[in-house]
């Protein structure tokens, strides 16, 4: 994987986690298809629908669910039984070894941060798993502001976190939500791919 890291005099380095630092997303997705089963779902979640969710805030999938495939899923019970079966799969979890590689080079001498569209706890037990929970001391997550991704919020609480100007943090992010989320906090970004799997 290479990482296209665009010019500029960065003071500070957001990243997503899932998808970005950990590669968690067919964790993820295996999780949801179980919670759907289930919660008694008929229909099959379509995984590049799934994908095009990253970013996005759990109990918030949900209603994207609902509204594609007419269910009527309940947001809080049906995000927490996901969260349960994603956290008996995370001992599976990898890093993505080029994405922690740069913030471990860049944290030597920046401030870094964490901005996920999980829950806090399931996102600090993911960067413990994958062996960054000590690098990243800063982590932002739906519950601390008004709006998730895409709006701009948690990448500028990020930006304040770390008492750096949102003009000067570069975030990397691997979902589209997350792209439109630095656009709009004012942040050049670099778009993590998918990582290649054998």
């Amino acid at each position: 994987m290479l990482l296209e890291i665009p010019d500029g005099n960065f003071a500070g380095y957001i990243f997503d986690c899932d998808g970005t630092l950990a590669d968690s997303m067919p964790l993820h997705f295996r999780a949801w298809c179980n919670a759907l089963a289930s919660a008694g779902a008929t229909f099959r979640l379509e995984e590049d629908f799934f994908y095009s969710l990253g970013g996005t805030p759990t109990r918030k999938i949900v209603g994207h669910i609902n509204e594609r495939y007419r269910a009527s899923l309940e947001p809080e019970a049906t995000a927490l039984r996901k969260e349960r079966l994603y956290l008996d799969y995370l001992p599976e979890v990898e890093p993505i070894r080029e994405v922690v590689d740069f913030a471990r080079r860049v944290a030597a001498t920046r401030p870094v941060c964490v901005a996920s569209g999980g829950s806090h706890h399931v996102v600090r037990k993911t960067l413990e798993c994958i062996g960054v929970n000590d690098l990243f001391s800063t982590l932002i997550t739906p519950e601390m502001v008004a709006r998730g991704k895409p709006y701009p919020d948690m990448f500028l609480l990020a930006a304040d976190m770390m008492r750096v100007e949102p003009a000067r943090c570069l975030v990397l992010d691997d979902g589209p939500v997350g792209m439109l989320a630095a656009e709009a906090a004012g942040m050049k970004f670099v778009r993590v791919p998918q990582p290649t799997r054998k």
